[in-house]
């Protein structure tokens, strides 16, 4: 296996990752929303993150401690920005159901995740790649519409047999700015490369591992806006006998795993990104959110979400053939 076909290979499998730990935001109960974020973020966001890029680096926090602090400032910056948008993202899931929110927050967060950075690239308007990266995002941004009018017509159905009340204007008003935001993870992670490229240089770490250290300086902020946020609702809401509820392991297990799957997304994504060069960051996003979100909705199937919705489920096969056009599109920009 070469190492661009390992990559691609890499971020595939990422996406598995990406498309699956949205099934845990349905096991909350009995805990409290902010009870089982908190915890979910630690998982997430520091521990699993900190403890694999130390086994793979043991000089780590020396590598950290080395690199410029501004760039350590810039790059947890953009991760407390994507924090905010993946606060609003579980907002929006309650609030529209999985298959909607993750239709407009995939969409833009990998149009705009990847354009960012391709237009911070010297010379971007001449790579031979670039119409080709465009015609992709393009295709991919359709494919998302499309999907996401077939998550629409769904959830009209079943308002018109059901009482239930869901404020889908205000959620999906809520998705399309958690998934602009959602894009700065990918540029956090692009500005904590001097990271990557310290350990790489001064302690012979392999390029896919070093990737890791990067995470670790993005997810810093990350974590102060989704830990510092359900810290704040624990103090305001007087939650904190939520931990003690009867009948809560299983949201214990789904919160460690969800934060679990979460990162291995992330860490995955990110040694096949790192495998792919320059370009990695700007191909391997939108591949990795498209696959997630065709895989989200394969999952959203089995759970029962399109039972008695023919019409709008062949919408969406639509929506999920187009994104499978663009992202072998994408695959061939950087071949």
């Amino acid at each position: 296996m070469n190492e661009y076909t390992l990559a691609i290979t890499l971020v595939v499998f990422a996406s598995f990752f990406q498309g699956t730990f949205g099934l845990g935001m349905k096991n909350i109960a009995p805990l409290k929303w902010e009870a089982w974020w908190v915890i979910q973020s630690l998982v997430a966001m520091i521990i699993v993150p900190v403890g694999w890029a130390l086994f793979v680096i043991p000089d780590l926090f020396e590598i950290i401690q080395q690199t410029e602090n501004f760039t350590l400032f810039i790059s947890a910056f953009y991760g407390l920005l994507w924090g905010i948008g993946g606060i609003l993202f579980g907002i929006s899931v309650e609030k529209t159901g999985i298959s909607i929110t993750y239709g407009i927050v995939m969409g833009l967060a990998a149009s705009v995740g990847c354009m960012i950075p391709l237009f911070q690239i010297e010379g971007a308007f001449a790579q031979p790649s670039f119409p080709i990266i465009v015609c992709g995002v393009v295709l991919l941004l359709v494919g998302v519409m499309i999907t996401a009018i077939a998550g629409v017509k769904r959830d009209q159905l079943k308002e018109q047999n059901s009482t239930a009340n869901k404020s889908i204007k205000i959620g999906v008003l809520i998705a399309v700015a958690s998934g602009i935001l959602s894009a700065f993870l990918n540029v956090g992670f692009i500005k904590a490369g001097p990271v990557a490229k310290l350990a790489v240089e001064a302690y012979n770490t392999s390029t896919q591992n070093a990737s890791l250290a990067s995470w670790v300086v993005v997810l810093v902020g990350g974590f102060v806006m989704n830990g510092g946020y359900a810290l704040f609702l624990l103090i305001k809401n007087n939650s904190w006998s939520s931990f003690k509820v009867k009948n809560s392991k299983k949201a214990y297990f789904w919160a460690v795993l969800t934060g679990v799957f979460w990162f291995s997304a992330l860490g995955v994504y990110g040694q096949g990104a790192a495998l792919m060069g320059d370009l990695g960051p700007v191909i391997g996003w939108p591949i990795l959110l498209g696959l997630a979100l065709i895989i989200s909705n394969i999952w959203a199937y089995r759970a029962g979400e399109w039972k008695d919705a023919h019409k709008p489920f062949k919408i969406l096969l639509t929506g999920l053939a187009v994104l499978i056009g663009a992202i072998c599109l994408l695959g061939y920009a950087n071949y």
